[in-house]
């Protein structure tokens, strides 16, 4: 139960760090510019402690549960001093409200990177792409005509050895086999079972090019249908996880963040669809694993990752967390920084179509007059994050089934 706990702690606090650079990102990008940042604070409610640097009041408060960063005059409605007024952020070129508004987002983007760089280099990232690399060698193959049998380790004294007497090694990556080019897990399958004898097996071992020859040899095994069939067989399974050099971990980071960012964006396409399932889980229903969670579900997903060793899967939750939340941050729609970047784009696509007309630029953006989208879109997240905290507490999901 403590390691438990202490993995739900550390991936809150996982989350607490990804908000405060989410709102030093707007800091940053805020000062870099010359506007005026008046606050920087993580967490909300009662005051910790606070201190001022220059002519910005730094502070911690007591609930960890965000964090916000105040640069003054961010829509023209907001009230600014005399002193203040020429560096209001409202003021600036559009270009560069754009860059401060998506700079939240972009510390969650390159959070998850280097948490995913890590992992790279240590614990390995996922074969998503299903890479012909070698996880484990065989000490044999063997015939067998039912599924037990075939999948029953135990070796007899004839039975070859075909990857482990030719030198296969776990991390090899195979790039073709009798000259034919192999991308995937499954080329590699379809070009061992249509193999029979001495054959040719290119590899990379530790980024260096080798040939390899294994003698493959034809064995019986279960069709699926009653019968058997004979194929080819080396004794050698697929990498789960991929592990890269410092140096080549930078490719592959980059290759899996874009998988994993193109995943994200289609979870949050079907997140409408997935909200029933939720509703029925807090009602006694049997919890779909593919539904939303909250940030307490991902931490007590978190937290029982760690409790059972499970590391990579809290590291992946983590990055995935922040991408999520990058993405969905960029949504135009208020008060989400995409709702303030598409308004900002407005002004400047309106005030060009205006000048085009021979008229004088429309000013800022009454942000009053979207009060009311405002408040349907606060109204409908707040709904979604309750029933999902709710559905997190009464049926979470679980890694290992109790």
């Amino acid at each position: 139960m403590l390691v438990y706990i202490l993995g739900v702690v550390l991936f809150a606090l996982g989350i607490c760090v990804s908000v405060a650079l989410h709102e030093a990102g707007h800091m940053v990008a805020a000062k870099s510019f010359g506007m005026k940042v008046r606050r920087y604070f993580v967490g909300f409610g009662p005051t910790v402690f606070s201190f001022r640097r220059g002519e910005t009041e730094y502070g911690l408060k007591w609930l960890p549960l965000g964090g916000f960063c105040d640069i003054a005059g961010m829509t023209a409605l907001d009230e600014v001093t005399p002193d203040e007024a020429p560096r209001a952020m409202w003021r600036f070129k559009t270009w560069k409200r754009t860059v401060v508004l998506a700079a939240g987002s972009f510390t969650h983007f390159v959070f998850g990177f280097i948490v995913l760089y890590l992992m790279a280099v240590t614990m390995g990232l996922p074969n998503l792409s299903a890479k012909p690399v070698i996880n484990t060698v065989s000490d044999c193959v063997r015939s067998a005509a039912t599924v037990e049998k075939w999948n029953d380790p135990t070796c007899g004294p004839n039975d070859p050895a075909p990857a482990k007497s030719a030198g296969l090694q776990p991390g090899d990556e195979v790039t073709s086999i009798d000259g034919t080019p192999v991308g995937t897990w499954t080329d590699l399958l379809g070009a061992v079972q249509s193999s029979s004898g001495p054959t040719e097996f290119r590899i990379l071992r530790d980024g260096e090019p080798m040939t390899l020859t294994v003698d493959v040899p034809r064995v019986e095994r279960p069709d699926g249908e009653g019968g058997t069939e004979q194929v080819g067989a080396i004794g050698a399974s697929q990498a789960g996880m991929l592990t890269y050099g410092p140096a080549e971990a930078i490719g592959g980071s980059v290759g899996f963040t874009g998988d994993l960012l193109v995943m994200t964006w289609e979870r949050l396409l079907e997140f409408p669809e997935k909200i029933p399932a939720v509703v029925e889980a807090i009602f006694g229903e049997e919890r779909d694993p593919e539904t939303p969670v909250s940030v307490v579900g991902a931490s007590r997903i978190g937290g029982e990752a760690v409790e059972h060793g499970l590391w990579e899967v809290f590291f992946l939750l983590l990055a995935s967390l922040n991408f999520f939340v990058g993405i969905f941050n960029l949504l135009p729609l208020l008060p989400l920084d995409g709702g303030h970047i598409a308004v900002t784009w407005y002004e400047r696509v309106r005030d060009w179509l205006r000048r085009l007309r021979g008229k004088a630029a429309g000013g800022p953006v009454d942000y009053t007059k979207l009060n009311a989208v405002t408040t349907v879109f606060v109204l409908i997240g707040g709904a979604i994050v309750l029933l999902t905290v709710t559905a997190d507490i009464v049926n979470p999901i679980r890694l290992i089934p109790q």
